[in-house]
Parts: structure tokens; C-alpha cells; sequence
């Protein structure tokens, strides 16, 4: 019927008009000219920038199920995961209400659900706000009554976390083979809070929230937005000679890793002391503009407070240590959209970002007296200040520099009337720390495991433990 009254298209050579993609190569001095199937289509419709929130739930669903670029044409029945996509797609097109142009069931969700977060709104200050919007909006309207309501459209886009239970003390999770105990093992603390009134839910007295960061380093690569971004530094690895982004083995999508960390009060500064810390990785395989920007900061865990977790740190780093771990081993089986084809993609963590006493926290070498410098490390010159007893690295670091340097022979401005003509100890190499970290043993963790100090801290050395860090293969 279609044909009968408005007939073909004029200048109609070859089908473009159903979801094919014209294609024009030229070889040997013709033109070849072709158009691709619809199901090589979806790099480009989803880059369509005017409906943003089906880009997410298309990304959302090559997450979930692998490459969706034959989605238009199934004809089998839908599985579980397809019909959730599909639900997900139809509210992402859906208008609000009848006639509305400018949002959709799910943009609006997505919108109110960032207002929420963004401005620490509680959950009943977010319902009375949707009861009033509901109230002014026109009859049969979309929009979501509250709150549980909300999280139950947003839970399929799978940015899902995991809750571990963990000691009050920090001295372990039930995690794995420990996941059924009911005390602690070190200080013997209840891992539940007593029952009380008619309830019989158990709830722990403290929480440990992991959010496992492989399926969000696969998304970005499953992202027509972002896996291009991903092998960036294949191609402009070095600049005038010099490396600006590491890559290691011989596939250019391995992801390098950055770590950082820092303790924070989520109630503010002028309430009583909290100490909440949070884990972040960076994507250091991003262009250089593109890798510290917040959407791609990765939040790995969120360590509850309110005592700060000093060298216990490396019990709630296990989660993230394990993973780790499994993506340099075992590979994740990855879809880049960007070349159409799947890829086993492997993960390193390069470094971690602190401030100086989370240093201490992270390396496991004490950041106080006079053995502080991770650097000198057993071989500085710091010196006690005779009347407070406080150590100073007052003209301490002449010796790193040059030998010809005209700051060696200043005898005014530094210490009176003395030369620098001593040079700076060689730094350890990784496996020669290595060696010098094997030779100290474990210690107990928790915040009543009391003091425990190696033979010689403070003398020799500054190690209280030895890191989770040198757990990892490389």
C-alpha cells in the first residue's frame, strides 16, 4: 500500500533508507559502492547524541548480554535479559505523558535519581518532592511515586555493588571461604547486632560496599562513546621521545590502572568525627584530557567509619586485590565495539595517588621520625631539634643533586660554612624491596591487635606490615 500511493523514491540505485549504512571504498581507481546490513548500523545509531538515555540503555545491555547488533531482527523468544532490555528501551522512548516532547519516563528517572545524589536529598525529602511534581504533572503521567519505585528502573542498567559484612575493629570480612562465620575470629565481635522487638532480619554491625570494576571497564569498551578512547595510547604512546602513557603486553587494549585513596567526612566539617575512605581507579588507557575526568574515576569501595582504619586498610582492600589479581591471570572476554570483535582484556595496576599519611596507609612504611622518606628510606639525614625533640629534614636532599651543582658549595643559605660532597644512596629496584619486604612476617589486624612492631622499627627501618599490594603477580 505504501508503493501504490507514494510509489519508489526518485534517484532510488541502491537500498539506504532501511537501516543500511552506505559504504564507499575506492580501489584501483573506481569507486565500489555497497551499503552494510542493519546490524553494523548500531555503532552509529548510537552515537545519536539527541536520545542520550537509549544510548544508556543500549550500553546497559551490550553489558549485560554480550554484542545486542542484531537486537531489530530476533525472532526467537526473548529471553530473561532481552525482554528487560526491551522494557528498559520502551521506557527510555516513552513520553512522560500523552503529547509530551521534551522527556521520557526513563529520562526523568535518570534526572531526579542525579538531583537526589548530587544534593544529598534523604529518601523522604525526595518522595515529597515527587508527590508534589506528580500532583502538577497532567492525569496518567509516567513519573515514579518514590523513591524504592525509582531504583527498581535504574537497577537493570547492572552498576550493581556487593555488601560484605566486616568487623567493627577491621580485623576481617566474611568474604569467601569466611562468608558463613558469625564472630570474628581475632577479637571474637558478634558479626550481628542482637535481635530485639518481633523482627528476626539479622543485620551486621558493619558494612563494606565493593563495586566490582571489570563489568564497568568492559562497558567502556562495549560503548560506541568510549572504546575508540581505549587504545588511544597505541598511537601516541611516545611524544619527542618521551613515553606519556604505558602499555604492557602485546595487545594495545590492556587497561593500566591507577590507584587512590583518602579518608573524608560524608557529614560534613563541622560535624563530630568521621572517618569514611573511599577507593578510586583511574583508566589510565584514556586519552590524556579524557583520564581524570569524574565519569570515568572508577569508586571500587567505600570503607564505612567512623574510626580511622590506619594499617588495617589491607582488609578491605581485599576484594579489590582479588579482582585484580583475576583480570591479570585470567583474562575477561570483552566486546569492542569500536572493531566489531571480541578481545581478552587484562588489567594492571601501575600506582596509587595519596597524600603523605595515606602513603603511610598504602606502602606500609611509617611516615613519622626520622626514618619518614620512603626514599632514603634507612639512609636519610634527618636530625632531632634539640629543644622540641621534633624530627627536621632541614638540608637533607643536597645530595640528590648534581655533583657540579652550585647549591653543594653554598656555604650561607643551608647549613653555616658546610659543603654537600656525599651522593645519594641507589633506590631499591622492585624486586630488591621485594626481598627486604619477605623478610618481616605478618601481624594481626584489627584496632585491638595492640601494638606490634617489628624487630628494629624506628632504628633500621620504618615497616609496620607487609602490604596487600605485593600480593599482586607483577
Amino acid at each position: 500500500m505504501h508503493l501504490l500511493h507514494k510509489e519508489f523514491m526518485e534517484n532510488y540505485q541502491c537500498s539506504y533508507a532501511h537501516g543500511e549504512v552506505f559504504v564507499s571504498k575506492r580501489r584501483m581507481g573506481e569507486t565500489v559502492v555497497g551499503f552494510t546490513s542493519i546490524a553494523s548500523n548500531v555503532h552509529e545509531a548510537a552515537n545519536d547524541n539527541t536520545k542520550p538515555y537509549r544510548n544508556m540503555v543500549m550500553d546497559a545491555m551490550r553489558m549485560n548480554q554480550g554484542n545486542v547488533s542484531q537486537y531489530p531482527i530476533i525472532e526467537e523468544e526473548h529471553n530473561a535479559d532481552t525482554t528487560r532490555f526491551f522494557d528498559l528501551l520502551k521506557d527510555s522512548n516513552e513520553p512522560l505523558w500523552d503529547g509530551c516532547t521534551n522527556h521520557s519516563k526513563f529520562s526523568v528517572v535518570a534526572q531526579v535519581f542525579t538531583i537526589k545524589l548530587d544534593h544529598g536529598l534523604s529518601e523522604v525529602g525526595y518522595d515529597k518532592i515527587i508527590e508534589w511534581a506528580r500532583s502538577i504533572l497532567p492525569e496518567g503521567n509516567m513519573l515514579k511515586e518514590n523513591f524504592n519505585a525509582t531504583k527498581s528502573i535504574m537497577k537493570p542498567l547492572g552498576l550493581g555493588y556487593q555488601k560484605i559484612d566486616m568487623c567493627p575493629n577491621f580485623c576481617m570480612l566474611f568474604y569467601l571461604e569466611n562468608a558463613k562465620m558469625t564472630e570474628y575470629m581475632t577479637c571474637g565481635h558478634s558479626r550481628y547486632k542482637p535481635i530485639t522487638g518481633r523482627g528476626k532480619t539479622l543485620v551486621a554491625y558493619k558494612k563494606l560496599r565493593y563495586f566490582p570494576i571489570t563489568p564497568r571497564l568492559q562497558r567502556l569498551f562495549m560503548s560506541p562513546r568510549t572504546a575508540e578512547h581505549m587504545s588511544w595510547h597505541q598511537a601516541h604512546n611516545v611524544v619527542d621521545g618521551v613515553m606519556v602513557h604505558p602499555h604492557f603486553s602485546a595487545e594495545s587494549r590492556n587497561v593500566c590502572l591507577g590507584l587512590c585513596t583518602n579518608g573524608f567526612n560524608p557529614f560534613g566539617s563541622f560535624a563530630a568525627p568521621y572517618s569514611c575512605w573511599s577507593v578510586i581507579l583511574t583508566v589510565y588507557t584514556l586519552p590524556l584530557g579524557m583520564c581524570m575526568r569524574p565519569e570515568f574515576m572508577l569508586l571500587s569501595t567505600v570503607i564505612p567509619g567512623p574510626s580511622s582504619l590506619r594499617r588495617n586498610i589491607d582488609v578491605c582492600l581485599r576484594p579489590l586485590i582479588d579482582e585484580l589479581t583475576q583480570l591479570w591471570s585470567s583474562e575477561a572476554l570483552t566486546y569492542d565495539i569500536s572493531r566489531k570483535q571480541n578481545f581478552l582484556m587484562r588489567a594492571a595496576l601501575m600506582w596509587t595517588i595519596n597524600d603523605f599519611p595515606a602513603y603511610r596507609m598504602l606502602s606500609s612504611w611509617s611516615t613519622h621520625g626520622k626514618r619518614a622518606c620512603l626514599y632514603c628510606m634507612e639512609n636519610n639525614k634527618a636530625f632531632t631539634l634539640a629543644n622540641r625533640g621534633k624530627a627536621s629534614f632541614f638540608d637533607c636532599h643536597r645530595r640528590f643533586l648534581p655533583l657540579n651543582h652550585k647549591y653543594r658549595k653554598n656555604r650561607k643559605d643551608f647549613f653555616i660554612g658546610r659543603v654537600k660532597k656525599d651522593v645519594a644512596s641507589p633506590r631499591l629496584s622492585g624486586e630488591e624491596l621485594h626481598d627486604v619486604v619477605s623478610e618481616y612476617g605478618d601481624i594481626v589486624f584489627g584496632l585491638q591487635s595492640g601494638k606490634q612492631k617489628f624487630p628494629g622499627f624506628g632504628l633500621t627501618h620504618n615497616w609496620v606490615k607487609q602490604s596487600i599490594f605485593w600480593e599482586l603477580p607483577y
